[in-house]
């Protein structure tokens, strides 16, 4: 039972840091924001943040994934409604993208992430991303529904299609403008893997 408590209340002080290194992150920037200011927000010790998380790198990365894996969750919940398969895949991509127009996505995971964390590609949540993504290309390969492609290949090329779409938005001065763009780009060069028209029963929720 104390063993219990202890793990409960370490994962409660990880989950204080990463929502204080959230806002900082979010507010002043990686380079800017205070680890002892943000440690004290959180009612906790510099010793706290070393203890879980190695330094304020280790801090950000887990901010970047904990934000990038609920924008994964975020546009699986966008093709889930648009019916799931081919349409379901754009619209994942196309949601993830939109999701670069918020100020704390565009600071803590397209701008500051790359800089401190290097190639998203690497990140986890980037290749828990690619083997969602992978699925279900798998699932249209066997209803003949895209060409016959390496899966592997075809799956980060589509990733990073979207991530690279977002990170363009990001770092855009006409944010908005760019977002139209590259959804428009993203759909056609994706089309490219298609066997014809999208077929009924591959996603477009008839």
């Amino acid at each position: 039972m104390a063993q219990r408590t202890r793990a409960a209340m370490m994962e409660e002080t990880r989950a204080k840091l990463i929502a204080a290194g959230h806002r900082a992150f979010a507010a002043k920037g990686y380079a800017a924001a205070s680890m002892d200011e943000l440690t004290a927000e959180a009612g906790l010790t510099r010793g706290a943040l070393y203890h879980n998380f190695g330094d304020k790198r280790g801090l950000l990365a887990a901010v970047v994934d904990r934000i990038d894996s609920g924008m994964a969750a975020r546009a699986r919940e966008a093709g889930q409604q648009a019916g799931g398969g081919w349409r379901g895949l754009l619209a994942e991509g196309e949601a993830y993208v939109e999701m670069a127009l918020q100020p704390d996505v565009q600071r803590i995971v397209l701008l500051d992430g790359p800089a401190v964390l290097g190639d998203p590609s690497q990140w986890p949540s980037q290749s828990r991303c690619l083997e969602a993504t992978m699925a279900t290309l798998r699932e249209l390969a066997a209803q003949a529904a895209i060409r016959p492609v390496d899966i592997e290949a075809a799956a980060r090329l589509l990733n990073g299609m979207a991530l690279n779409a977002a990170l363009w938005v990001a770092a855009s001065g006409a944010p908005e403008t760019t977002l139209a763009k590259a959804v428009q780009a993203f759909e056609c060069l994706a089309s490219g893997l298609l066997t014809g028209e999208p077929p009924g029963g591959v996603g477009q929720g008839e």
